[in-house]
């Protein structure tokens, strides 16, 4: 039997969700974040699949921010950490809050992807025991890297035997073929939060991590907390930052079950609240955040792709409007928006010598206009004449192309 809705407190208006987005999501001009740290510990973390969209995500958030801010808190001061959590996907999170994501989210995904590698490794005949094997795997890269040492994936795969070999996918499909194990044991191990993607052998626009020893990254392992306090932990972070949300949205975000969030809702005492514009539903605030919040002054921003104010709901319309298959893959990736007073009228792209061009799927007043095109302006000078390709194209940027 379906659970019974609960009764709204309130109602949150589309003025006041979009008035929550513009301060909690540190996009508005008013309300921007002291630093890199500040902006990714009040959005809970940073999209960072796409390596990016981390730098892009806080230009939009720190004012005067450079990449050399970013780098310095991910790799220097480790203030900000790389790591695979919600929906298997990789992120930057603040040091303080590692546990509980590791507890809520990283296990769950630990666990499915080591289920998963060691069925694929004993259907296929790499070998016959495979919880063994990655175990033994697992053992022998955490040794490769002791004494604070950093290796790239290829470096430790020369370096180990039981990192070799493939298993094939979807044969006879155009995306098929084979795939090494040697990455698929990085991955089981980082989201076990064992080893973390430590300094990066490229610039900032691409991903070839040196893999590190968590414990000696940070200086001492995770601390281990309870699944369940874990969840409630990240739940209640995402209140803050997202609130008001759907059920239906904690539990894309969070990648987990209707039971985990749940409890954790009940556990924190979230506020039931009615959502305007919607078909009925309930959505869920903080305890400590329900009074009604004032909108900012007019604002405008370009996002980037992943962005996490684009990625933060599942249930998008209020902002997104009807550009899904505009600006969102098949896959559900966003790409680069365009956002006016919390919501989206349309997308930008970048020329071959680094310019930003606007993608309107709206029409805006010629004033408003003017500020997106001053704000694109900053955004090329930023650029410096360096294009950056995104990983996950929008459909409108690529049409456009």
């Amino acid at each position: 039997m379906a659970a019974e809705a609960p009764d709204p407190v309130r109602t949150v208006t589309l003025a006041e969700r979009r008035a929550r987005l513009a301060r909690r999501q540190r996009v508005a001009p008013d309300h921007r974040a002291a630093d890199v740290v500040d902006a990714t510990e009040s959005i809970v973390c940073l999209h960072a699949t796409d390596p990016a969209t981390i730098h892009l995500s806080a230009w939009a958030r720190v004012d005067g921010y450079s990449t050399a801010d970013g780098e310095r808190a991910l790799h220097a001061d480790r203030s900000l950490v790389k790591h695979m959590a919600m929906r298997r996907t990789i992120f930057v999170f603040g040091r303080a809050i590692l546990p509980a994501v590791q507890a809520g989210a990283s296990n769950r995904v630990a666990t499915a992807e080591r289920k998963r590698l060691v069925a694929e490794v004993e259907r296929g005949g790499l070998h016959r025991d495979g919880g063994r094997w990655l175990d033994a795997a697992g053992e022998a890269v955490l040794d490769a890297l002791s004494g604070g040492r950093e290796a790239t994936s290829s470096e430790l795969r020369d370096e180990i035997p039981a990192l070799a070999g493939s298993t094939t996918h979807g044969e006879g499909k155009s995306w098929g073929g084979a795939v090494s194990v040697g990455p698929r044991v990085m991955t089981v191990l980082s989201s076990e939060g064992r080893i973390v993607r430590g300094t990066n052998n490229g610039g900032w626009h691409v991903s070839r991590p040196r893999w590190a020893r968590m414990d000696d990254w940070l200086g001492a392992p995770i601390e281990v907390i309870d699944d369940h306090a874990g969840a409630t932990q990240v739940v209640d972070a995402w209140l803050h930052a997202f609130g008001p949300g759907t059920e239906r949205d904690i539990v894309w975000w969070l990648g987990s079950t209707k039971a985990v969030v749940r409890r954790a809702l009940a556990d924190i005492g979230a506020v039931p609240v009615a959502l305007e514009g919607t078909d009925g539903s309930i959505g869920y605030l903080a305890p400590d955040d329900v009074e009604p919040v004032e909108a900012p002054s007019p604002w405008i921003a370009l996002l980037p792709p992943l962005d996490p104010t684009t990625m933060g709901w599942f249930e998008r319309e209020w902002y997104l409007g009807p550009h899904k298959a505009d600006l969102f893959d098949t896959t559900g990736n966003g790409g680069p928006t365009i956002w006016l007073d919390g919501r989206i009228v349309g997308g930008w792209r970048q020329h071959a010598d680094g310019a930003v061009e606007l993608q309107y799927l709206e029409d805006v007043a010629p004033r408003r206009r003017r500020a997106i095109d001053a704000e694109a302006a900053r955004l090329t000078d930023w650029f410096d004449g360096r294009r950056v390709l995104p990983r996950f194209p929008s459909p409108l940027s690529k049409a456009r192309a």
